[in-house]
């Protein structure tokens, strides 16, 4: 049972949605803004929750929400970029008459893909129970599976701040496609790493994989941003991985020349067709 309820004569429902990146969203269904605390649970205006389904037993919960494109914080360059794929969201109950956060807990959950419909959109997610029901357990393969840069429990433990690098652009080509001419470091040295911009219409939104990197500073993303960059535009340019055991060898700048104690990758493992041979006996 719950330990604390909302007043059923002022019951209302409350919203926080915590991006990958970016200022937290928060949204109520009562009809004018809730204050609580120091934060602005804005009315719904322009969007509603369209789906809150639950069950008593162990299945994941769902939870859905639909709204207009730039009203209270979710803009159309947000969504597109996806700041909101895999974001946290919050559900609780509160009395609006003497509003408390997460007052009475609903819905711990994270959302899917957030899509967008010309003028709209839509997200659906599903509370963290799921994870309960998701097959976990290690693959074994010659690519390393760690995070570059990772640094908890059996991490890759390269640092991020020396394989990070800053500058602007000097010329544009498309919306994936972009160069700087300034930039020295040898083909492929930022490839599978990111790059985010810190100034122009793309600021703040979420890095984006390189693709490729070339000598001459050129670099060309997987994914387009949503505003086209423009030459002068700031960048912040990461270092990737490439998940083969060379890289951890002597790749990473203020780490080790050698980093192969942290490689979590298995190159030397048969393949199937090798291991599952009949072996043939000697004659006596």
């Amino acid at each position: 049972m719950k330990s604390v309820v909302a007043d059923y004569r002022y019951r209302t429902h409350c919203l926080r949605i915590v991006p990958v990146s970016g200022p937290i969203i928060r949204l109520t269904n009562h009809v004018c803004d809730l204050l609580i605390g120091a934060e602005t649970y804005i009315s719904g205006s322009g969007y509603q929750f369209s789906g809150v389904g639950s069950t008593s037993d162990f299945s994941p919960a769902s939870i859905d929400i639909e709204g207009v494109v730039a009203i209270a914080g979710i803009t159309r360059a947000a969504i597109a970029s996806g700041l909101f794929d895999g974001a946290r969201c919050y559900i609780f109950a509160t009395s609006w008459k003497a509003p408390v956060e997460d007052q009475e807990p609903i819905l711990t959950g994270m959302f899917g893909k957030a899509e967008l419909r010309d003028d709209s959109y839509v997200i659906g997610g599903l509370s963290l129970v799921d994870g309960l029901g998701q097959t976990v357990g290690e693959t074994y393969s010659p690519q390393c599976p760690k995070t570059f840069g990772s640094t908890g429990f059996a991490g890759c433990k390269v640092p991020l701040a020396p394989n990070t690098v800053t500058g602007t652009l000097t010329h544009v080509t498309s919306a994936s496609s972009f160069r700087d001419s300034a930039r020295t470091e040898p083909d492929d040295t930022f490839g599978a790493g990111t790059i985010r911009f810190t100034s122009g219409p793309s600021a703040g939104l979420k890095p984006l994989e390189v693709r490729s990197y070339g000598a001459d500073g050129s670099v060309t993303t997987f994914e387009p941003f949503y505003y086209l960059p423009a030459v002068g535009d700031a960048y912040e340019l990461i270092r990737g991985c490439r998940k083969r055991l060379i890289d951890c060898q002597n790749r990473w700048d203020g780490a080790p020349l050698n980093n192969i104690k942290n490689f979590g990758g298995f190159p030397y493992i048969p393949a199937g067709t090798a291991y599952a041979q009949v072996g043939q006996g000697g004659g006596a």
